[in-house]
């Protein structure tokens, strides 16, 4: 098998998997932020 055969095959399920993690990781990070706001409020209400 040849380098370009290689990095073809491996390269990009690496790539779309490192993109697919970015995207999840900065919607768990807003809804960390939506929940973080929501208990805040629900503190102060009591």
């Amino acid at each position: 098998m040849s380098w370009p055969e290689l990095i073809s095959n491996l390269g990009f399920p690496i790539v779309v998997s490192l993109y697919l993690l970015h995207r999840i990781e900065t919607k768990l990070d807003r809804m960390i932020q939506l929940l973080e706001r929501m208990d805040d409020s629900t503190l102060s209400e009591t």
